[in-house]
């Protein structure tokens, strides 16, 4: 059986501002918690006009206050922005209200461009290395004293029987061994990086993973962006509002909201800028339930997972929404 999870960016329609992305991601957490999806991750991105999620942390705890069973994530916490004791305290305070539903993703990204990297990163004196932050982390997160933490003995407000999930987020090839010598859970963004680093990463967590007191055995994932509907013709209209978003993302011309298809379908893209949506296409999965759970089945079996995460990123809350739809029917969940 495959677990489906939700990754959701809170993007903001055309036509819609800030407010009623954030509430579109609360119904859409609500649907899925309904529906049977095993976790709702929410994402850490700054600087970007078409998307409203910047603190995870915030709206994490807002959606857990907003639903029932699901579990509720980062995906993620960028971690060189911030101490590790912060970012423990903050999540540690959900554990006590919410034991056993709370996933920490975090990652090495900058999660935006260089001033806004300055800009998290100002009055800085004490930089310690990416790894370094992740045993603190653990250490926070677990009470281990044994653990070699920058504070020995340090342990964060409030204290709790229970541990987060702690997951390791990828997108290159490096990522597989530090989750798997911290013996953390991994999961790689395919969506970012389709190529196939992703499994060899995946394949090097495996190998390489050492129980921990924050997971003693291996648990990884796979992530990939979705436009599913009921037909694949109605799949694609939406997938090619994903291309319109991804183009202008990744050529520096980003819109200040998610454009429906009826405004970009007379777009004149060039040559050049085809080739980038053809590539591009690689971090999608397109089409109508039956054909999206073939090529979920065929990515968990690629990745060696039970688990995959989607991310709806298409025009419209009803689109969204539907697409949770039509997997949970799909996969039979409960």
């Amino acid at each position: 059986m495959i677990h489906l999870s939700i990754l959701d960016y809170s993007p903001i329609d055309e036509k819609n501002n800030s407010r009623e992305a954030l509430i579109a991601t609360t119904k859409l957490a609500q649907l899925a918690d309904k529906l049977g999806f095993k976790r709702f991750w929410v994402s850490e991105h700054h600087g970007m006009q078409t998307l409203a999620g910047s603190n995870p942390e915030m709206l994490m705890m807002h959606l857990l206050a907003n639903t029932q069973n699901i579990r509720i994530g980062s995906g993620g916490v960028m971690l060189q922005h911030y101490s590790a004791y912060k970012v423990a305290e903050g999540v540690k305070l959900m554990e006590a209200l919410y034991p056993g539903r709370i996933d920490l993703g975090i990652g090495r990204a900058p999660g935006g461009d260089k001033i806004t990297h300055s800009a998290l990163n100002l009055g800085k004196t004490r930089i310690s290395s990416y790894e370094q932050q992740v045993k603190d982390l653990k250490a926070y997160l677990s009470g281990q004293e044994e653990i070699n933490s920058s504070f020995p003995g340090l342990v964060p407000s409030p204290v709790v029987t229970t541990v987060p999930q702690l997951w390791s987020l990828g997108a290159g090839g490096n990522g597989g061994l530090l989750a798997g010598r911290e013996g953390m859970s991994y999961i790689f963004a395919h969506f970012i990086n389709p190529g196939g680093t992703g499994l060899q990463a995946t394949a090097d967590y495996f190998s390489n993973f050492s129980p921990s007191v924050i997971s003693s055995k291996p648990q990884n994932m796979v992530a990939i962006f979705a436009a599913i509907a009921e037909t694949e013709e109605a799949a694609e209209e939406l997938a090619k509002g994903f291309d319109h978003w991804m183009l202008m993302i990744e050529s520096g011309r980003e819109t200040p909201y998610y454009m429906n298809f009826d405004s970009i379908q007379e777009y004149p893209y060039t040559v050049e800028e085809k080739e980038m949506i053809r590539n591009n296409r690689r971090r999608i999965i397109v089409g109508n339930p039956d054909s999206a759970k073939q090529q979920i089945e065929q990515l968990a079996a690629a990745y060696q997972t039970d688990e995959v995460m989607i991310l709806p990123q298409i025009f419209g809350k009803e689109n969204r929404m539907k697409t949770l739809e039509l997997l949970a029917e799909a996969f039979g969940l409960e």
